[in-house]
């Protein structure tokens, strides 16, 4: 975990890879529950016997499942002592490179892409957030993340 005292202090860490999460191991209970909150059960996902016989051989994560994991990485891997609040601003570009098969570990690169003052004494980060799976030559995931944080 890296941690910065101030936002200026991570504001200056901009075009570098700021933190690498940890792996997470993507469960078949994890991808039944996403389908679950979101009602998206196509058998790719959630029938391990139909998905077997499919062009994956196993089932695999659903693309947005991987993409909400953004949140969970970045809190895991970085914080900032004098951000009293951070808020999700949204997404400018998100590509779903390779597929992620039931039992995949992922991990996160965050690369800080900018920094700008916004109101109230924030900062507006761009992330380019890259989630690789391990041993896969292409990433599952690359996505461009809005944050914003408040002191």
């Amino acid at each position: 975990m890296k941690i910065f005292d101030t936002l200026a202090e991570l504001s200056a860490q901009v075009g570098t890879t700021v933190a690498v999460s940890d792996w997470l191991t993507i469960s078949q209970s994890q991808i039944d529950l996403f389908a679950q909150a979101t009602g998206d059960h196509q058998w790719i996902h959630v029938d391990p016997v139909r998905a077997a016989l499919g062009p994956f051989g196993t089932p695999i994560a659903h693309g947005f499942l991987t993409l909400s994991l953004i949140p969970r990485f970045m809190e895991a891997s970085l914080a900032v002592t004098e951000a009293r609040m951070g808020v999700n601003y949204g997404l400018n570009k998100v590509r779903f490179v390779s597929p992620v098969p039931v039992n995949s570990r992922l991990r996160a690169h965050l690369k800080l892409l900018s920094a700008e003052p916004i109101d109230n004494g924030g900062v507006q980060q761009s992330w380019e957030v890259t989630i690789e799976r391990e041993g896969a030559a292409k990433p599952a995931c690359v996505a461009e993340a809005l944050v914003r944080q408040y002191p």
